[in-house]
């Protein structure tokens, strides 16, 4: 529900409420102010969440009316009005279709400590307007990952009683009728989740698809409680019980990848785990949760179901997704060592640009993959949603802003590294609410706040990318490459970029003799950039 404040005392309070938890005044203004979304369909006030606390779950954050969000059919392509990660980089879910694919035999099995609860221990079970979600304990945690991830909920996506596809990844499209989340934060860095939702490492969630099949005990544990939460915001304890038999009995088989919060703000900071064979619940229990819900509040005169909650797969920019299985899967790559990664890295840096030209490029390579019609139909709803480079510099150019602000398009001698990017410390924390501050900053001295989507996209992505490029778990974009790049001698750099722009040229074409398909068009890099047709 929107909501517009009538009167000076009230926005003060909510004023109030953003400083005290660690917003700026020019963010929590911007969000509060309906007038400044320009053009927008739907401008969901960030400040119910602020109202109701920071102990929610983060996907729930902005959530400002969740019956607006996922029950008109454009709603969450306008998320981006008041949240702009959400139209950014490194989106989730995604589907995982097999070209994506990287074996990769280091992963181990996940290992979870703590889960099996006693009962005599109570978690809140809650109606949230879009979700069904359990609080979980602290004390359980992931133990398998670098860092110790502690649980903080579980929240549920789904179809309807006439759709069982609900599920928000999909794997080569197919979609499966529900998908579990269970939400952990890096309690190693951070004291909690709210702490931890912004950061580039903040949060890990195991995602379990959910089939039709058997009846579930584990399930009915709590699904036998949902018609004391009816109505939204309606809570009640439930008794806890062994978290781990909601899971599937093979957590060594499972996709990993890195992506975003799928509801707004939609902060590229989650490491997802996804299993790879889903928990099947009866027909029955599935109609229970798809039926028994909905996202109004009790006291309103028209109800409206609760159900359809899901996301629709993303771009996967440049990412690719490690599994910790083989079998089935023919002619899968296997990830690549990332100490040759780290080396192709520092030879970007400190190397000679010019031998580089002349080998290794294969490391460098984004991957050309054919796009399936899936994808095509993602691009174009991306292309729809957001403005081209060319757009952007005539933008530029009619706000006047000067070129060395740090947000140049172009690569050239006199091109400036962002000043928010430095020397690429992936060492160094990364905070998406202050990236979004700063450039919202940059953006309104120069009157230019119509860029705030792509201007943050520009900025985050090679950062994102080299971070998950390190970690294998991404190709390295020509983007990333030129931010790199910047700095070096411009001779250099221009032998570098015409070696790897032959070099896309003959992969591309090697790869259009191999699929027999003259009419082919792959993406590289970004999801605007687009090879010609050979």
């Amino acid at each position: 529900m929107g909501v517009i404040f009538g009167g000076l005392l009230q926005a003060r309070s909510k004023m109030e409420m953003c400083e005290a938890h660690g917003l700026s005044r020019s963010i929590c203004l911007r969000r509060l102010d309906r007038r400044q979304c320009e053009g927008c369909l739907e401008c969901d006030s960030f400040s119910l969440s602020l109202a109701r606390g920071f102990t929610r779950h983060p996907a729930s954050w902005g959530m400002g009316n969740g019956e607006k969000l996922f029950h008109r059919p454009d709603g969450e392509h306008n998320w981006s009005c008041n949240y702009p990660f959400c139209g950014g980089a490194f989106q989730s879910p995604i589907d995982f279709q097999t070209h994506l694919l990287r074996y990769d035999s280091n992963l181990p099995p996940i290992q979870v400590q703590n889960y099996n609860l006693s009962t005599n221990e109570q978690l809140t079970l809650s109606n949230n307007g879009h979700s069904v979600q359990l609080s979980l304990p602290s004390h359980m945690y992931i133990s398998s990952l670098p860092h110790k991830y502690s649980a903080a909920q579980l929240h549920f996506h789904w179809g309807s009683s006439n759709q069982l596809t609900g599920s928000e990844h999909t794997v080569n499209g197919k979609q499966f009728a529900g998908e579990m989340h269970v939400v952990h934060f890096n309690s190693d860095k951070y004291p909690n989740i709210s702490m931890a939702v912004d950061k580039h490492d903040g949060l890990a969630v195991l995602g379990v698809f959910i089939a039709i099949g058997e009846f579930n005990p584990a399930f009915e544990k709590f699904f036998k409680y949902l018609n004391g939460i009816k109505y939204r915001d309606q809570k009640i304890q439930v008794p806890a019980f062994n978290i781990h038999a909601l899971l599937p009995s093979h957590l060594d088989e499972y996709y990993r990848y890195d992506g975003s919060l799928t509801t707004p703000p939609c902060y590229p900071s989650v490491l997802w785990t996804v299993f790879r064979r889903p928990v099947t619940i009866s027909q029955k229990q599935f109609l229970a949760l798809a039926t028994a819900l909905y996202a109004s509040y009790a006291q309103e005169s028209a109800t409206v179901p609760l159900h359809g909650n899901y996301r629709k797969p993303q771009l996967a920019d440049n990412r690719v997704v490690l599994v910790s299985f083989k079998d089935g899967l023919h002619g899968i790559l296997s990830a690549a060592s990332p100490f040759q990664r780290k080396q192709v890295i520092q030879k970007l840096l400190v190397g000679d640009l010019a031998d580089l030209a002349d080998e290794g490029l294969y490391q460098l390579l984004p991957k050309l993959s054919p796009q399936s019609g899936n994808d095509k139909k993602l691009k174009k709803t991306k292309k729809q949603e957001h403005w081209s480079q060319a757009t952007q510099k005539q933008q530029w150019l009619k706000n006047k802003v000067p070129s060395n602000s740090g947000y140049s398009l172009s690569v050239g001698k006199n091109t400036p590294t962002p000043w928010n990017m430095g020397t690429f410390d992936t060492g160094k924390e990364m905070c998406f609410v202050s990236l979004e501050e700063n450039v919202m900053h940059q953006l309104e001295r120069y009157h230019a706040k119509g860029l705030m989507v792509e201007t943050l996209k520009e900025v985050v992505f090679p950062e994102l990318n080299l971070r998950s490029y390190l970690h294998c778990r991404s190709d390295l974009d020509l983007q990333t490459i030129r931010k790199l790049i910047q700095g070096r001698s411009r001779d250099e750099a221009t032998e570098l970029e015409q070696s790897l722009a032959e070099a896309m040229l003959k992969k591309m074409r090697r790869q259009i003799n191999q699929h027999k398909n003259p009419k082919m068009e792959a993406t590289i890099g970004h999801p605007e950039a687009t090879v010609p047709k050979d």
